[in-house]
Parts: C-alpha cells; sequence; structure tokens
C-alpha cells in the first residue's frame, strides 16, 4: 500500500529555522508513520508493505498543493493521500473560502483519479495567539467538508493542543510553529491509532505490495 502525505512544512518536518529551539531536523511524521506500520505489520507476521512517501514542500500554500497534485500525487499512484495544509495560507491572510476551496478541491481531484483522500485540521501555534481562531475556523470547515465526503478526518489541533487554551503544547513545540521530534512523533502515532491501523486491519494478510 501506497501513502502520500501532501503538505507543507509540517510535512516535511523541519525544525532548523531561526527562532527554533533545535539544530537538528525533526523525523517527520511521514516517516515515523511508516515506522509504525512497519512494526505493527511485522508484529502480526503481514507480508502487507507500506510505504509513505514525503511530499511536503517548506513555505507552500494550498493553492501551491493544488498546483503540484497531478505530480506529487496522482503520478504516484498512491492508494491514499494525506492533506496538511492552511498554515502558510492563514499567516498571510487569505481568506477561508479561499483555503477551504483549494483543500476540497485536492479532495475531489483524489476522489476522481480513485485515491482515498484524507483531511486533516492545521494543529495550534504558540506565542500567537491571534493566529489561534483562524485555525479554529478553518479546522471547523475541513471537518464540515470532510464529513460531506464521508472521507477520513483527523484532528490534528485536537492532538496537539493545550484543551486548557488551545494552544500548542510547549512540549511538542520547535519555533511556535514548528514541532519538534515529540511533536512530529504524536502525530504520526495519532495518524496511526485514528486511522492506519483500522485499514491495515482490513486488508487480508496475503496481500503484499507497495
Amino acid at each position: 500500500m501506497k501513502i502520500v502525505a501532501l503538505g507543507d512544512s509540517l510535512t516535511v518536518g523541519e525544525t532548523g529555522f531561526m527562532f527554533s529551539d533545535s539544530e537538528e531536523p525533526a523525523v517527520p511524521y511521514p516517516k515515523c508513520l511508516t515506522v509504525f506500520a512497519q512494526e505493527y505489520l511485522r508484529s502480526h507476521r503481514s507480508v502487507v508493505k507500506v510505504e509513505v512517501l514525503n511530499k511536503g514542500v517548506n513555505g507552500d500554500l494550498t493553492s501551491g498543493m493544488l498546483e503540484r497534485f497531478s505530480r506529487d500525487v496522482v503520478d504516484e499512484k498512491p492508494d491514499y493521500v494525506i492533506t496538511l495544509g492552511g498554515t502558510n495560507d492563514i499567516g498571510w491572510g487569505l481568506d477561508m473560502a479561499t483555503i477551504a476551496h483549494n483543500l476540497t478541491s485536492i479532495y475531489d481531484a483524489a476522489h476522481r483519479k480513485g485515491i482515498g483522500a484524507v483531511a486533516c485540521s492545521v494543529p495550534s501555534i504558540l506565542g500567537f495567539d491571534d493566529l489561534i481562531p483562524p485555525r479554529l475556523d478553518l479546522n471547523t470547515t475541513i471537518k464540515t467538508e470532510a464529513e460531506k465526503r464521508r472521507i477520513a478526518f483527523l484532528d490534528l489541533f485536537a492532538a496537539t493542543a493545550d484543551k486548557r487554551n488551545n494552544r500548542l503544547l510547549a512540549d511538542y513545540s520547535a519555533d511556535g510553529l514548528h514541532l519538534n521530534s515529540k511533536g512530529y512523533m504524536r502525530i504520526a502515532r495519532y495518524v496511526f491509532d485514528n486511522w492506519l491501523k483500522e485499514i491495515l486491519d482490513q486488508m487480508p494478510n496475503d496481500v503484499a505490495g507497495t
């Protein structure tokens, strides 16, 4: 089974930025997700193979993800595409309607190509409280659109935020915006436990492939 992780720097897994507390790059969540899947399949003596391709681009907008969808997703012939985007759009002050249109266009394009779409909410932020409400608004829209399309929705915001104030938990933060290794591992574990594990459980153990 092949999965494409489509996104921006939160998918790339970068932490080596000017304001980051870490000088070492974090292990990206797609790589962690691959490890979790391989460990699970090995423990169940399954011959199923899982490949998670990292198609994140630093600084990318949802419009850029949509523009490169054919090359980075369709051409790879994956079974699923996990889309995590919108952080940079919010940072540039783009309107919610435009961001939502780009994301839903990605979900719909995947459906037309027979690729399973997985929608992710945008994680929170630490140290920039005025940018939290737009994230909550966008995430509500993402969830609603995912439910309309009956596709998987993964709430990465809830998985990494402080429930008391909706801020990104400090334990997961590299620089307030990007995550550290612990944060990316948390995302990967959440994605595995709340989506991928069920997919793998539904696959026959005698099915091999990537």
